[in-house]
């Protein structure tokens, strides 16, 4: 199967109603390959995608726009359109947020979605719940133990911008990138290495959100202690558990 089925394969799994992650043209996805990536074009519905509903984006180029500060909407325009005229459509507007995840973290696959688990999280006055521990083992195998959260900013350059700011951030902090990156009042990014992995990051993130809004509708959260958070994400039992979720890989 080559990128584009795969990709249409991703996009179709995420979209599907079951997946509660992506209704009409919400969402997106994205592979890379080599100094480029497969992304999503604007417009196109997840859940009946089709090889032709990718376009093709040079990284390089886009990491130069986004570093560029007197670079702003009508250069973003220009570059859009200048893909749409090599590849006959235009990208997602948040394509930038996968060529800054590419970027700064090892992934070869990206899925964007909103579920409503999450959003419902998301849009609350407790979003931070969603980063600030781990309920239980699997969360942190599949998810990392350090998922990112990202203020509300509009989507396209400037998001783009101030989440790349923060990825560096992040990985002063923690010392590695995060897996997955939460958006408030928008949706999440799993950046991943294969096409099931992500789906399967995108299913727990919404297993999670539902298991804390039922703890907090019980009493309260109770996150799991910090220093058993860090002995199961460093675990070598777990490290080969999650070696198998990143097994098979893309071709």
């Amino acid at each position: 199967m080559d990128l584009r089925d795969q990709l249409t394969e991703l996009s179709r799994s995420l979209g599907a109603p079951a997946m509660d992650a992506a209704l009409l043209g919400e969402g997106n996805t994205s592979v890379r390959e080599g100094d480029t990536m497969l992304v999503k074009a604007s417009g196109a519905v997840l859940g009946q995608a089709t090889p032709d509903d990718f376009v093709r984006v040079d990284l390089r180029e886009a990491i130069d726009l986004i570093a560029d500060e007197a670079a702003g909407d009508a250069e973003v325009d220009a570059f859009f359109s200048a893909v749409a005229e090599r590849e006959g459509r235009r990208p997602s507007v948040e394509a930038l947020l996968h060529v800054v995840l590419y970027e700064s973290t090892p992934a070869r696959v990206i899925a964007h979605s909103h579920p409503t688990a999450v959003n419902a999280l998301l849009c609350s006055e407790h979003p931070e719940l969603l980063v600030e521990g781990a309920l239980f083992p699997d969360q942190i195998v599949v998810l990392g133990s350090s998922p990112m959260l990202v203020p509300y900013i509009d989507p396209g350059l400037k998001l783009a911008r101030e989440v790349r700011a923060l990825l560096r951030g992040h990985v002063e902090a923690h010392g590695q990138p995060p897996t997955v990156v939460y958006l408030r009042n928008h949706g999440m990014f799993a950046a991943g290495a294969t096409p099931t992995q992500v789906l399967g990051m995108t299913a727990m993130a919404q297993k999670c959100a539902r298991a804390l809004i039922g703890a907090a509708a019980v009493g309260g959260v109770r996150f799991m202690p910090a220093d058993e958070v860090a002995r199961i994400d460093s675990r070598p039992d777990e490290k080969y558990r999650r070696a198998l979720l990143e097994k098979e890989g893309i071709r």
